[in-house]
This record gives structure tokens, C-alpha cells and sequence, in this order.
């Protein structure tokens, strides 16, 4: 195993990379393999990019999140679609990170600018099964999803996001 560093280049390209990508985000692996006991990745989002609402149901699948550049809210659904908490957590504090446990609603939607953050949870990977996305929320691609994101970026506790 090599000393890793993480400079501005690396940031750069994580933001450069992001504004490029269909998907509107880029990810870092830090780790080595996607069979690793633990996943640490870094993620820049752009303010369009849409993270569709999810959970992870397996019992040891907590996430935990610190921002280093810009804004995000993080947001916490009940399994119908109702905003239950909404944490706004900026590189420049007062609130710079949280842990998501297992089997939580959530999604993340980048404020104003590009949001990078530091994302560390228990390995190995696991695709997301159709179970744990959010039946309620548009999938990616599909034509509602400006609306939602729209919306998801000024939800309060209470608002209700299903049919």
C-alpha cells in the first residue's frame, strides 16, 4: 500500500470532470476495489445533478458524509415520500457532516454551486435493488426530474413527495 495524496489537481479535475459528465457529478475511489471492507470515495455534484431518494437496507450499510468545497443539503424521507429532516451542510460549517444509518430515505442535491464532499461507508459495494429506490421519485431521465429537483432543493420537513 502507497501513501495516497489528495491535492488541488485532483479536486480540479473532480469538479471539471463533474461539469462534464451527463450525470452532472464525478467520483474519486479512494479505495482500491470495489470488494474492499470499506468504500471511501470523494463526489462532486453539480446543482443540477439529481441523486435519486434511496436507502441502503442491509443492516451494516451506514453512510457517513463531510463536505470540503460548497453546500449540499442532505435529505431524510420516510418510505412514502415525506421530507422527515433536512441538513444543510456547508465546507465552511457550522454543520460540515452527518452519518446516515442503515436502511435511511435520503437523497443529497448540491445548493447554489458545485459541492464536494468525502463519502465513507461499510464495503463491499452492492448495487442498489429495486426495493431501495424510491418508487415515489422519478427515475434519472425521466422528463419529471427538473421538477423534483426543483423541488428537492426547497423542501421543508412535512412536505410529501409521493402520489
Amino acid at each position: 500500500m502507497t501513501i495516497q495524496l489528495f491535492n488541488d489537481a485532483l479536486f480540479q479535475q473532480l469538479h471539471a470532470g463533474a461539469a462534464q459528465s451527463p450525470r452532472r457529478r464525478l467520483n474519486h475511489n479512494i479505495h482500491s476495489d470495489l470488494s474492499d471492507p470499506v468504500q471511501r470515495l470523494f463526489i462532486t455534484l453539480m446543482p443540477d445533478s439529481y441523486v435519486r431518494p434511496h436507502r441502503h437496507s442491509q443492516s451494516d450499510k451506514w453512510e457517513f458524509f463531510l463536505m470540503l468545497e460548497g453546500t449540499a443539503s442532505f435529505v431524510v424521507f420516510s418510505p412514502k415520500g415525506e421530507v422527515l429532516a433536512r441538513h444543510e451542510l456547508c465546507a465552511q460549517g457550522p454543520l460540515r457532516g452527518l452519518e446516515i444509518p442503515p436502511n435511511t430515505w435520503h437523497s443529497v442535491v448540491a445548493v447554489e454551486q458545485a459541492a464536494t464532499f468525502l463519502e465513507v461507508k461499510q464495503g463491499p459495494y452492492q448495487p442498489l435493488s429495486t426495493e431501495d429506490v424510491a418508487s415515489w421519485a422519478p427515475a434519472e431521465g425521466e422528463p419529471q426530474v427538473a421538477d423534483f429537483l426543483q423541488r428537492l432543493k426547497h423542501c421543508r420537513i412535512g412536505d410529501k413527495f409521493h402520489e
